[in-house]
């Protein structure tokens, strides 16, 4: 799940208390590269009595393509975080202003990476915002038209970023204690003999495993994973990816349901 400290649209209390509404008992809050949300998240969940697991959702790369890389379970104290997080800061800014520099190119408003930092807050700046910065501004309607008009892939706003290695990222997770698995796999828009030769390399570099179950995920593209998992002995895990209640696509705790000994939950309670 995805909170305020990057691109999701509640605080992470607010989204801790949906969940615990919703009849969540098991909740990880997984941000794209920031810990900052894991203690108001955790104190939120104590106080709701559900069991938080804290997480994270790394860029990274994996040849030349850019995959995210999910840490459940991790120590937030973890001292190699600072660096690596700061890093990752760094990059997501300077892509930012790439972003809003080729918009502005394309006659788009000349404030749109204001927009976009004021709708980010404090939190990790992303296309999300940037998307939300296009509607407000009545360029576009909705996010999806704002990705199929000027920030999905091809489009203008499709900017690269140096991101680490999928290398560094497994290191960091396990450095801190936690399991490292690959997020929704079919969303990179390679083939399964692609994909498999990606988890092969994922488990060789030491990662644990591979979501199985997301919104999105056909019943058969989750027996082709179930079956790679058992050939390269990994965990899976399972969760909604919730970003925002807007989203009609996915709800907070909803998710297709996979029953199987390999499902790293049984491990994290």
């Amino acid at each position: 799940m995805h909170s305020t400290a990057s691109d999701g649209a509640l605080s992470p209390q607010e989204l801790v208390e949906l969940a615990s509404e919703n009849g969540v008992k098991l909740l990880a809050l997984t941000d794209h590269d920031t810990l900052s949300g894991l203690d108001e998240a955790a104190a939120t969940a104590r106080q709701c009595g559900i069991r938080f697991v804290p997480g994270v959702e790394l860029t990274c790369r994996w040849n030349t393509r850019v995959i995210h890389l999910l840490g459940l379970g991790i120590d937030p104290a973890h001292e190699g975080w600072k660096g690596y997080i700061e890093n990752l800061e760094g990059l997501r800014q300077a892509r930012a202003e790439k972003i809003a520099k080729r918009l502005v190119a394309k006659k788009l408003p000349e404030d749109l990476l204001a927009r976009a930092q004021a709708l980010a807050g404090s939190g990790q700046i992303g296309r999300p915002h940037f998307a939300r910065a296009l509607i407000e501004a009545g360029i576009v309607s909705t996010e999806s038209e704002a990705f199929d008009r000027y920030l999905g892939q091809g489009k203008p706003g499709d900017v690269k970023a140096e991101w680490p290695d999928m290398h560094e990222a497994i290191e960091q997770v396990k450095a801190s204690g936690g399991f490292a698995l690959l997020a929704h796999p079919t969303k990179y828009n390679l083939t399964f003999s692609r994909l498999r030769i990606l988890v092969k390399e994922l488990g060789n570099a030491g990662a644990d495993g591979f979501e199985v179950a997301y919104p999105g995920v056909s019943q058969e593209q989750i027996r082709l994973l179930m079956r790679m998992a058992d050939q390269h002995d990994m965990y899976v895990s399972a969760g909604s990816d919730f970003h925002t209640p807007a989203n009609r696509w996915t709800h907070l705790g909803r998710f297709p349901q996979v029953d199987t000994p390999r499902q790293l939950a049984r491990v994290l309670v």
